[in-house]
C-alpha cells in the first residue's frame, strides 16, 4: 500500500511538469552485465575521489594557485571517471512532427528560467542568517578571483559534473536513477560543508535528472547547467557583497572591497550545484 501511494504521488507530480521534462524519447542504451559491473566500480571510485577534491578546493584560499589547481583536478576527475565508465549518450528531444533532434534551445531557456528562480530566491535568502552567509562565503571566490579563470573553472566543472553525474552515475543506477543520482550529487556536495551549495545541488540536480530521464543523454542537462552557472556568476555576487561570510563572519567593508579585483564571477561550485 505505501508503495502504491508513493507511485500515485509521483505520477501526480510528474503530470504537473511540462511534457518535454517528463515524456521520454525512444532510446536503446543497454549495457552487458560485465560492462554494467565495470561502470559501477568506476563510478564508486570516482565519486569518492571527486567529492574529496571538491571539498578541498573550497577549503583553499580564494584566488590562490591551490584553489585553481584543485578545481581543475576535480573537473578532470569527473571527466575521466565518466569517460572511463563506458559509453555516454548526448540524447535527443522531440521536434516538430515528432522528429528527434539534439536538444539546444529548450535546455538554454530552462537554464535561463532556473536562474530567474534562484535570483528571486537570493533576494530573500540573503537576509536569512544561515543561508545568506553560506552563499556569501562561496561568492567570495568570485570577487577575489581572476574573471577569466573563475568563468573557465565554473563552466568546465559544470560540464564535467554532467558528464559524470548525469552520464556515468545515472547509467550505473538500475532503478530510479533520476532520484538516486540527485541524492549522490547532494552527498558529494556535502564535502564542501556549505548548506547553500547542498540545497542548490538538490534543486538543480533534480532538474538535471529529469532532463536526463526525458532526453536519454547529457546534452540537455549540460546546456542548462552551463547557462544557469554563467548567469549566476554574472549577477549573484553583487547581491551578497555586503552580507557577512560564513567563513570570515564579516561583511565586505570598504577596505575589503578595495582589495578585491573587479570580478563579477563565481567559483566552480555555482555549477555544483
Amino acid at each position: 500500500m505505501p508503495l502504491l501511494q508513493d507511485r500515485t504521488l509521483r505520477d501526480r507530480a510528474l503530470r504537473r511538469l511540462p511534457p518535454w521534462l517528463v515524456q521520454k524519447v525512444p532510446r536503446d542504451h543497454w549495457d552487458s552485465d560485465g560492462a554494467f559491473r565495470r561502470r559501477r566500480q568506476v563510478v564508486g571510485v570516482t565519486s569518492v575521489a571527486g567529492a574529496g577534491l571538491l571539498g578541498a578546493s573550497l577549503a583553499s584560499r580564494p584566488g590562490s594557485t591551490r584553489f585553481y589547481g584543485l578545481t581543475g583536478a576535480t573537473a578532470a576527475t569527473w571527466i575521466a571517471g565518466g569517460l572511463a565508465s563506458g559509453r555516454l549518450h548526448l540524447g535527443r528531444e522531440a521536434g516538430p512532427g515528432g522528429a528527434l533532434r539534439r536538444p539546444v534551445v529548450t535546455p538554454v531557456l530552462t537554464g535561463l528560467a532556473a536562474f530567474g528562480v534562484f535570483y528571486a530566491g537570493a533576494l530573500v535568502t540573503r537576509r536569512i542568517p544561515v543561508i545568506g552567509p553560506a552563499v556569501a562565503s562561496v561568492l567570495r571566490y568570485a570577487d577575489q578571483g581572476t574573471l577569466p579563470l573563475v568563468y573557465a573553472t565554473t563552466l568546465v566543472n559544470g560540464a564535467a559534473e554532467e558528464v559524470f553525474f548525469r552520464g556515468a552515475l545515472y547509467a550505473a543506477i538500475p532503478r530510479g536513477p533520476a532520484v538516486a543520482s540527485t541524492g549522490v550529487y547532494m552527498l558529494a556536495t556535502t564535502a564542501t560543508r556549505n548548506p547553500a551549495l547542498v540545497l542548490a545541488s538538490g534543486l538543480m540536480g533534480a532538474l538535471f535528472g529529469l532532463q536526463r530521464r526525458a532526453s536519454g543523454g547529457i546534452q540537455a542537462p549540460l546546456l542548462t547547467h552551463l547557462t544557469w552557472s554563467a548567469l549566476m556568476l554574472r549577477y549573484l555576487p553583487p547581491l551578497f557583497r555586503d552580507v557577512p561570510s560564513a567563513a570570515t563572519g564579516t561583511g565586505a567593508g570598504p577596505q575589503t572591497r578595495k582589495a578585491r579585483r573587479p570580478s563579477r564571477s563565481r567559483s566552480t561550485s555555482a555549477s555544483s550545484t
